[in-house]
C-alpha cells in the first residue's frame, strides 16, 4: 500500500480585525472576524519539508491588517475579495483562496460611542482562483425568528416511537443560517465599472428582508414548507442571488401543563426548551444556477 498526498490547504484562521474610520465628530466601526485558506503546489513543503512554497501564516495575518488600513473595510465581501486576489496574484505557488468574513454589528449610540448588537452575524466567503473566477457567497447567522401562531404540524409518519401529538396552532421559533450564492458579479473577470456599482450591503438588507417577510407570512404546515418559501422568496425577488442554503433549528416551545394548579393553558404559556431540537436544512435554486463548484466549502 503507497501513500499519495490528497487535497490539502492551510491558512491564518480567526484574524479579529477592528477598523475605526474616523469622518471628524462621526466614527464607524467594523468589527470582523477573518479567516484565510490557500492551496495550491504544496507537495514538497508535505513529502520533503521544503517551505519555500509556503507563505507564513503569520504574514496572511499581517496583510488582514494592513489591507484594514490600505484600503478600508466597508462591505465584507469586498474586503474579502481583495484579500483573495492578493494572495493568488502575489504568490506563484498559490493556485486558489479563500477568504471567510464574520462581522459583528454595532449600533451607534452616539457620534463615536456603539453598543454591541445581539448574536446576529453577517458572514462572507469569497474562492478566488488563478484563471480570475471568483465565486461570492453571502450570508447571516443567528437571525432569530418567531411567529406566536399560523404553524401547524400534522398528518406525519408514526411508527412504534411516536409519542409527539398533532399540532394544529402551535410557535413556531428558529435561529436562521443562511447563505447566498451571487450571480452578479458572476466572477472576478466582471468589468472594474460593474464591480464599482454592485453594492453587497444593499444586497445583504434585501435578501435579510426576504428571507423575515416570508417567514412572517407563510402560514406553515412544517418548518420544511417554510424553508422553501424563504428561500424561493429571495430566488424570486432578488436577481444577483441564484441560491440559497438554510439550516433552520426548531427552537421548540411546549406548553407547560397547569392543570395541577386548577388552571387551563390556552397556547398562553410555554416551556423553550434549547435541546434536543429539530434540524432543517435545505437549498433553494434558480434552475438556471450555475454550478457552485467549492463556493459552499
Amino acid at each position: 500500500m503507497t501513500a499519495v498526498l490528497g487535497p490539502n490547504r492551510y491558512g491564518k484562521a480567526e484574524t479579529r480585525v477592528v477598523r475605526v474610520t474616523r469622518d471628524g465628530e462621526v466614527h464607524r466601526l467594523k468589527d470582523c472576524n477573518v479567516g484565510v485558506s490557500l492551496s495550491g503546489d504544496m507537495r514538497d513543503v508535505h513529502l520533503t519539508g521544503d517551505n519555500s512554497a509556503v507563505l507564513p501564516t503569520d504574514s496572511q495575518k499581517n496583510t488582514v491588517y494592513a489591507f484594514a488600513k490600505k484600503h478600508g473595510i466597508t462591505q465584507i465581501e469586498e474586503f474579502a475579495r481583495l484579500l483573495a486576489r492578493h494572495f493568488v496574484d502575489s504568490q506563484p505557488a498559490i493556485r486558489h483562496a479563500r477568504v471567510s468574513i464574520e462581522e459583528y454589528a454595532w449600533e451607534r449610540r452616539g457620534p463615536h460611542s456603539f453598543a454591541r448588537s445581539s448574536g446576529e452575524v453577517r458572514t462572507c466567503v469569497v474562492h478566488h482562483d488563478q484563471d480570475g473566477t471568483t465565486t461570492v457567497v453571502s450570508g447571516l447567522e443567528g437571525l432569530v425568528l418567531l411567529n406566536t401562531t399560523g404553524s401547524e404540524f400534522h398528518g406525519f409518519a408514526r411508527d412504534e416511537y411516536t409519542t409527539l401529538p398533532p399540532a394544529t396552532d402551535r410557535v413556531l421559533a428558529t435561529a436562521v443560517t443562511a447563505r447566498w450564492r451571487h450571480t452578479t458579479p458572476p466572477d472576478g473577470r466582471t468589468s472594474p465599472d460593474t464591480l464599482e456599482i454592485y453594492d453587497f450591503g444593499e444586497s445583504y438588507e434585501e435578501v435579510r428582508r426576504c428571507l423575515i417577510d416570508a417567514f412572517a407570512g407563510t402560514h406553515s404546515l412544517s418548518l420544511q414548507q417554510t424553508l422553501y418559501a424563504m428561500g424561493a422568496r429571495v430566488v424570486e425577488t432578488r436577481p444577483e442571488v441564484c441560491e440559497v442554503r438554510l439550516a433552520l433549528p426548531n427552537k421548540h416551545h411546549f406548553l407547560v401543563d397547569l392543570s395541577p394548579f386548577g388552571m387551563d393553558n390556552d397556547n398562553e404559556v410555554y416551556y423553550a426548551a434549547d435541546r434536543p431540537y429539530g434540524l432543517i436544512e435545505g437549498a433553494v435554486l434558480d434552475d438556471a444556477a450555475p454550478d457552485a463548484g467549492p463556493a459552499w466549502d
